[in-house]
């Protein structure tokens, strides 16, 4: 297996961290007896040599060794490392590949990598047979992907289709078809058909989800009629025949691939079929709600699980009526399985106002007293931040007793915010919080900052004294002061004209790093714009630093039509080869010019091209009124995209659905406005 490794000058080579000296020991650990010692060097095979996808000199130096470890009968885990050569020799991304079409790679040591597993593709012919399930499992993927033969490739699956005694290495070969149907359109028919008579009895349930999902994704108008009935009724009998998994015992190593394995759901094979039809069928959003309902219908606990995950891919891309499978997640909540209320949690979690449907079980799962925090960690009890997201005024009392606790989560602050109104009596335990925090202490920041931000939503004037305590006390050497005196002048412009006691400290920072926050704040407290128009213009100079001058544009916008000296700034801002600086300018010259001339061409330009920057567009389309006509073609398009718009972008962060849903809220309004 190792014949010829000491001849190569790893200590000349790198991976991630540098020198790939020690590539040697991680090969030969994959070979030990050990099986946790295995997995470590699995682990840092990917966190090392094949990190994040890229392809260094000592990953194309590893690849004969791991062929070779691949191929070597009886050695275990074999199947993480067939996984890993497709890895290192590809990306999933099917576009393009298969039939002689060439790929796109990112760089040479890609294309490298690609040839060289093609090269060694004959090897996976021979796995697809191994004695190891666990390896013809991974086999076929990696054989469809590398081999140069398709026809050859077929015929091989076809006949281990049919010879195959394991039940939980089927499903990889009915997958390899439907990859190799997708990428080798030359061998997709009789592929497709294989599917197709794989999807009746009497082939067992599993096998024909599998099938059914593969279909989906390569052929769907070769789908039955009566797809969402035949898949629900597939799954509840295939959870009567589900039988234990045989698969060994893993290790609980402190690994990545450890922890990936300890996550994996209690019916690994079940959520990757359900998962393959969910992603096939897109956009069919109507069948995909059926199709959870049944799921989540299930009496099996490990099917309604799937059924949660399945939902946090479609609630994130696709816009649709949602209230009928979030109550049914809410129901989850009430369930005697951990896991099963864990996922059903962390999928509130993120839904904000779509979670109001599951509210009423979510209100008696905190008043229960579940505990969802894990342990040792000061944050906010998931439930509870759930309920608050959703803007239900129940979790108000259960947040005041998280502010009565000397050590406050830091989600906390933050959380409150999505309340509105409802959060007024958490104001003054907000206000005491606050003044608790030290002056000196390396966290100072990170136990103010949400208290702010807090007590700014709020709007509660009341604290000015505990914030300016922070403003003047804080010694200038504390790590994150910078950031703490914005937040603090912020939040001090949040309270407004209630806050005049605090102007000869804003006034003092007109000259230093948070100038533009605090000429932001000021204008808000005093109401005089002039006074700060100087820090204002100085920050939208053309040699100031581009948060810089985005942060005075926004500014200038808020102080409107007595801000006019600025307008030259803003036009050459507006005109910038940066799309958010350029948004910025283009908001602020509406606020402060009034003319939509200028403005219109650059929003339909920054539309286009970064979803991203529609928020803050349409909710300057909101100020506009008739104004904003011109483009109200964007606006109607949107409302009508079935897709979630940070989606085209692949986002997929904690506040994707929020913003969406925002987003959809304001460009409503401007129709109504217009």
């Amino acid at each position: 297996m190792f014949r010829g490794i000491d001849d190569v000058d790893w200590a000349s080579m790198e991976h991630a961290y540098g020198s790939a000296a020690d590539v040697p020991e991680l090969l030969r650990g994959l070979a030990s007896p050990l099986p946790q010692e295995r997995e470590t060097a699995l682990d840092g095979m990917y966190g090392a040599v094949h990190h994040q996808g890229d392809v260094y000199d000592s990953t194309l130096a590893s690849i004969p060794f791991l062929f070779a470890l691949a191929g070597h009968a009886g050695l275990p885990d074999r199947g993480g490392i067939v996984e890993l050569l497709a890895s290192i020799g590809g990306s999933d991304d099917e576009e393009g590949a298969g039939d002689g079409q060439d790929e796109d790679f990112e760089d040479d040591n890609h294309a490298m990598a690609h040839a060289a597993v093609r090269a060694g593709a004959a090897v996976f012919l021979d796995l697809v047979t191994d004695g190891d399930p666990e390896v013809r499992r991974a086999a076929p993927s990696a054989l469809v992907r590398f081999h140069g033969e398709p026809p050859r490739v077929l015929a091989l699956l076809r006949e281990r289709l049919r010879d195959e005694p394991e039940d939980g290495v089927r499903p990889a070969l009915v997958e390899g078809l439907g990859l190799l149907a997708r990428l080798h359109p030359g061998s997709a028919a009789p592929a497709v058909d294989c599917l197709v008579s794989l999807c009746d009895a009497p082939h067992d349930p599993g096998l024909r989800l599998a099938a059914l999902g593969q279909l989906a994704s390569c052929a769907p108008h070769r789908l039955p009629a009566d797809l969402v009935p035949t898949v629900v009724a597939l799954l509840h009998t295939r959870s009567q025949r589900i039988r234990p998994s045989n698969e060994p015992v893993r290790t609980s190593s402190d690994t990545l691939i450890g922890s990936l394995r300890r996550m994996r759901p209690a019916d690994e094979e079940g959520a990757q079929l359900l998962r393959t039809l969910h992603q096939a069928l897109g956009a069919r959003t109507a069948d995909r709600i059926a199709l959870l309902k049944g799921q989540l219908s299930s009496r099996n606990t490990a099917d309604r699980c799937n059924a949660v995950w399945m939902s946090a891919g479609l609630f994130r891309e696709w816009r649709a009526a949602y209230e009928e499978p979030v109550a049914l997640i809410g129901e989850q909540l009430g369930s005697e399985e951990e896991r099963l209320r864990g996922a059903a949690v962390s999928v509130l979690e993120f839904l904000f106002t779509l979670a109001a449907p599951a509210a009423d079980r979510l209100a008696a799962l905190v008043e229960s007293g579940t505990d969802f925090r894990g342990h040792g960690r000061a944050t906010l009890d998931r439930p509870l931040k759930a309920l608050a997201r959703c803007g239900d005024a129940r979790a108000v009392p259960h947040l005041a007793e998280v502010l009565r606790h000397p050590v406050v989560p830091n989600e906390t602050g933050y959380t409150i915010g999505h309340l509105g109104p409802a959060a007024a009596p958490l104001a003054p335990l907000l206000r005491e919080r606050l003044a608790e925090v030290p002056l000196g202490s390396p966290d100072t920041y990170d136990r103010a900052a949400p208290l702010l931000y807090g007590l700014g939503a709020l709007r509660y004037a009341e604290a000015v004294p505990e914030v300016l305590r922070l403003l003047h006390g804080t010694p200038r050497e504390l790590r994150s002061r910078d950031a703490l005196v914005k937040a603090s002048a912020r939040t001090l412009g949040a309270f407004g004209a209630r806050a005049r006691e605090a102007a000869p400290a804003l006034r003092e920072l007109l000259t230093g790093e948070n100038a533009v926050t605090a000429a932001d704040a000021l204008r808000s407290v005093e109401g005089d714009v002039e006074a700060v128009l100087p820090a204002l213009l100085g920050a939208l100079a053309p040699e100031r630093n581009a948060g810089g001058r985005r942060a005075a544009a926004e500014a200038l916008g808020r102080a409107g039509a007595a801000a006019a000296p600025a307008l030259p700034g803003l036009r050459r801002l507006a005109d910038s080869s940066e799309v958010w600086e350029r948004t910025a300018g283009a908001c602020a010259l509406w606020d402060v010019g009034g003319d939509p001339r200028p403005v219109l061409p650059v929003f339909r330009d920054a539309w286009r091209q970064n979803p991203y920057t529609r928020g803050t567009i349409t909710a300057c389309l909101v100020r506009m009124g008739g104004a904003g006509a011109p483009v109200h073609d964007l606006v109607r398009a949107e409302l009508a995209s079935p897709r979630r718009h940070r989606a085209r972008s692949g986002g997929h962060g904690s506040h994707d659905v929020l913003d969406d849903e925002l987003l959809l809220r304001d460009c409503r309004a401007v129709l109504e406005a217009a």
